[in-house]
């Protein structure tokens, strides 16, 4: 289990040979960990209803979002077309016009349609309320985002998890899409799209950076990791839609602490999509589960993957889902900022979880897992 894309194989074309090699993603982690502290006890509460679990994770200025928010908002002078100007850590932000044709780029737009349609389809239905222009936009990101899940998650995934010249080269190509140069025709969509949107191109690097933890990292010490992984796989998907989406005129919020909601929602979606596939994760020998929350319920792996319903199991479950439900009472605070015309699909989005969560956490009906939901 990757991001919020993970549903069904998508064929992946990758770049020629990258001559990336070194890890800076594994500085960049470990800088991020180092920065936290971890204030859970990791002995099992006498009274587990009492015990309150850490809601937020990783301060964003570590995660440096204030950057993403200052440059995607600077749309007027930092994004015209044929101006240069590059962020302090060199990442590529120059916005060149792609030479298209017409009758291809609605083609391309068409395909990530049909993609998002099938694979997504709650997902799906938000954007037909969007304007035109915005749902395919958010289309190709999607496309886009799915694509990078699958590199790990999909069918290829044993061999892409032990090359890690697969995602170099991934990382190579979005470069070339960030200053024009197409491979294939989902690639020209989101070439398009950020010819015509602010868009940074550092969200798109940070989720990258996510699907490389999944190549050496299987279990999460507490949630301060967890949230990292969480907002590099997931998180990133709020920041590059708020370009899209657009902020109303008449908003008194500052763009910072719209970015956080839109932030917000990704980590509530990723949050929500561990609590479903906890099982499944198991099989494959991962826990997205904090450990130290799970010792204090007097949970270990060992209880993950036998798949025995305790009582220590359903209070732990009922304080991860509490945790979920938070951040996307986080994410409905900013949606009401943004422009008129994206506020129905994100609501929507929303209420759509938050009724996932309530009634079909677990298909099966009558699970214990239904029923605790239903009850909180």
């Amino acid at each position: 289990m990757c991001s919020v894309f993970t549903l069904k194989p998508c064929n992946v074309a990758i770049a020629a040979a990258s001559t990336i090699t070194e890890p800076s993603w594994k500085r960049k982690y470990a800088s991020a960990s180092s920065q936290v502290v971890t204030n859970v006890a990791t002995i099992a509460p006498k009274n587990r209803s009492s015990l309150l679990l850490k809601q937020l994770g990783i301060p964003h200025t570590d995660l440096r979002v204030e950057e993403i928010v200052e440059r995607q908002s600077s749309n007027k002078e930092f994004y015209s077309s044929g101006s240069s100007s590059f962020s302090t850590d060199h990442e590529l932000s120059r916005k060149i016009k792609p030479e298209l044709d017409g009758e291809f780029l609605d083609e391309s737009y068409e395909r990530c349609r049909e993609i998002c349609a099938e694979y997504a389809k709650t997902f799906y239905l938000g954007t037909r309320l969007m304007t035109e222009e915005r749902r395919k936009a958010i289309w190709a990101i999607y496309v886009w985002c799915r694509r990078t899940d699958e590199l790990v998650d999909g069918p290829n995934a044993d061999y892409m998890m032990t090359n890690s010249t697969v995602l170099n080269r991934w990382e190579e190509r979005l470069e070339d899409i960030f200053v024009g140069r197409a491979y294939d025709m989902y690639d020209a969509a989101l070439t398009h799209t950020i010819s015509q949107f602010p868009l940074d191109i550092k969200p798109f690097r940070d989720m990258i950076d996510g699907m490389r933890m999944d190549t050496w990292k299987s279990r999460y010490q507490n949630f301060e990791e967890l949230y990292l992984y969480c907002y590099y796989v997931a998180g990133t998907v709020g920041l590059m839609s708020v370009p899209v989406m657009g902020i109303s005129p008449t908003s008194s919020a500052s763009a910072q602490t719209i970015y956080d909601a839109a932030l917000y929602l990704g980590i509530g979606n990723q949050l929500t999509n561990i609590l479903r596939d906890v099982g499944e994760d198991a099989l494959r020998g991962r826990v997205y589960l904090p450990q130290d929350e799970l010792a204090q319920f007097g949970l270990s792996d060992r209880d993950v993957m036998s798949g025995k319903v305790t009582d220590g199991w359903r209070e732990f479950m009922k304080a991860q889902i509490t945790r979920a439900r938070s951040y996307f009472n986080l994410a409905e605070e900013g949606a009401s900022h943004l422009d008129d015309a994206s506020r129905w699909p994100v609501n929507s989005t929303i209420d759509s979880v938050f009724f996932f969560l309530a009634t079909f956490f677990f298909p099966a009906p009558g699970s214990f897992l239904c029923k605790l939901l239903k009850e909180g």
